[in-house]
């Protein structure tokens, strides 16, 4: 059998959830006997160095089947390319691998209309779309919060979407939906790695008939869970993944000042993350002064601190360092990656009480929840887990280890081979 994975970035260029799990099922797959294995990972201009003369499609650092999209003029309101080369040379691209299975995990970068393009070169691949986020149904970044307050959108429709985007007409937003909605009859089947996703999609159109659900495998061997130390107090935090809007680091830092105003401060969070510079203007700004701030505190009075990016081979030494991690993200989460690696390394989750944390996070049983976007519920919690005895013992002894790669790897090889067979209740 021939897969071939089609991403969002490559891991190592551009950190990530859809692009992490979709190199991890690379990997899998690549260890099966039986499955030939090509990995596409498309990135954008600002990448400049990896552009070479009249390449659209090329090689990564020497890497046996693994290939970047070189993208570039792309239109993101109806999410396709400009010009013709880049879509012939994807044609090609197709034709030279041949495929059985062409399995999408993103479509941006790369335009909706590759994915109707895939089923006009290869009419007997089976095509396989998982979806990471909602960015078919909502134009603003795939979150589904509303611009208009912030608050959690239930639905998508023209108006609704307008009114996010008072610039763009309601009709602009029906004909959006039409378009990503005919691209996406191609697809035969779909993906989500948490089970609530399942409901919105199919309230949005999508046969649920085609929709799985799929949970994301763990796929890094080497982390292991710290050496537990001796501690009187569980006072320690961290949080750990991009420094942008949606991953709610804003929360934390609006928690801690409550807290410190409160005349709490026997605690320490630690911000583990990188990015930044793909957070809002607004956001960023307040993010800088935050931590420009903290710098001038006298040592024994600060409480935050931000360690940076990571690689995944330094996870063991950072979730040593804390006792919680923090996922304040203030979005629907698909899935949540971090909490898996929490999960790993035996720490216990605090986290929003929406989306694919909360489904995962069962409250007061492996973890505890707070109320999404609201730093004071936060502040209450973070007082609650510094303080109450006995509290970090009892939800710790209830974190199991994630899903392994093996198990996701099993269940996409059978989907890839049947079909629609394993249902849409598959674990």
């Amino acid at each position: 059998m021939k897969v071939l994975l089609v991403s969002l970035y490559h891991p190592e260029l551009v950190r990530g959830g859809a692009q992490q799990i979709c190199h991890d099922l690379f990997e899998g797959l690549t260890d099966m006997e039986g499955v030939e294995t090509t990995l596409l990972a498309a990135v954008d201009p600002s990448m400049a160095p990896l552009y070479k003369s009249g390449a659209r499609i090329t090689g990564f650092d020497g890497r046996p089947n693994q290939f970047i999209f070189l993208s570039r003029g792309y239109d993101y309101f109806w999410h396709r390319l400009e010009g013709d080369d880049l879509a012939e040379a994807f044609a090609n691209f197709l034709l030279q691998v041949r495929p059985d299975v062409v399995h999408f995990h993103h479509f941006l970068l790369l335009g909706l209309d590759l994915i109707s393009l895939t089923r006009r070169v290869l009419p007997q691949a089976r095509i396989v779309f998982t979806l990471h986020e909602y960015l078919t149904i909502c134009m603003a970044n795939g979150q589904m919060v509303r611009r208009t307050d912030n608050s959690i959108c239930d639905r998508a429709s023209p108006i609704r979407c307008h009114q996010c985007f008072p610039e763009v007409s309601p009709e602009y937003f029906f004909m959006r939906e039409m378009w990503v909605k005919r691209h996406l009859e191609a697809v035969d089947v779909f993906t989500t790695p948490s089970r609530f996703m399942i409901d919105i999609f199919a309230k949005w159109g999508i046969d649920q008939a085609r929709l799985t659900h799929v949970t994301n495998g763990q796929g890094d061997n080497r982390l292991r869970r710290p050496k537990e130390r001796a501690r009187e107090t569980r006072n320690r935090f961290g949080f750990f993944g991009q420094m942008v809007d949606n991953k709610g680091v804003w929360v934390i830092l609006e928690a801690v000042n409550q807290l410190r105003a409160e005349g709490f401060t026997d605690f320490v969070v630690e911000l583990n993350g990188d990015n930044l510079q793909y957070a809002s203007e607004a956001r960023r700004g307040e993010i800088e002064a935050f931590l420009e701030a903290e710098k001038t505190r006298p040592i024994e009075e600060r409480i935050l601190a931000h360690n940076g990016g990571y690689e995944v081979s330094q996870l063991p030494n950072l979730m040593a360092r804390v006792d919680w991690c923090l996922v304040p993200s203030v979005w629907r989460e698909a899935f949540g990656l971090v909490v898996s690696e929490a999960w790993m390394h035996g720490r216990p989750v605090i986290c929003s009480n929406v989306g694919g944390m909360a489904e995962r996070v069962t409250d007061e049983k492996n973890g505890l929840h707070f109320a999404v976007g609201d730093a004071r519920s936060l502040a209450e919690v973070i007082r609650r887990a510094a303080t109450e005895e006995g509290l970090w013992s009892r939800v710790a002894a209830g974190v199991k280890p994630p899903a392994p790669r093996s198990t996701m790897v099993s269940k996409f090889l059978t989907l890839y081979e049947d079909g629609l067979t394993i249902g849409a209740d598959a674990a």
